[in-house]
């Protein structure tokens, strides 16, 4: 399964962006998907999590209230919508299959990944 992670880019504080992942397959739609990232020096993290329906998400704080994870299996793309974005939200983006369809919340449960899309929020 390959994965194609658009949408990133350079904003101002407070403002949006909306990543969306799209799976070469259509099985990916069975799975849950995460989006993850990495900002310099630090170690990649999750920052929002869908199960293969949708009905269930996972948030990680920081990102709680401003971002929105949704998908379309029809698709076979999640979204990952991004507003009042801090600098601190700075980083390449990633989004990944889980190898389960439930939400996954840790890195170890997922097995594809995409390329990356750089996100830089400037103050």
């Amino acid at each position: 399964v390959q994965l194609q992670a658009s949408g990133g880019g350079l904003v101002q504080a407070g403002g949006s962006l909306r990543l969306s992942c799209t799976a070469s397959r259509r099985t990916a739609s069975n799975n849950g998907v995460g989006w993850f990232r990495q900002a310099p020096g630090k170690e990649r993290e999750l920052v929002s999590a869908i199960g293969y329906r949708g009905g269930s998400t996972y948030y990680n704080d920081s990102v709680k209230g401003r971002f929105t994870i949704s998908r379309d299996n029809g698709k076979n793309t999640v979204y990952l919508q991004m507003n009042s974005l801090k600098p601190e939200d700075t980083a390449v983006y990633y989004c990944a299959i889980s190898r389960y369809s439930s939400v996954t919340s840790y890195r170890e449960g997922y097995q594809y990944w995409g390329q990356g899309t750089q996100v830089t929020v400037s103050s």
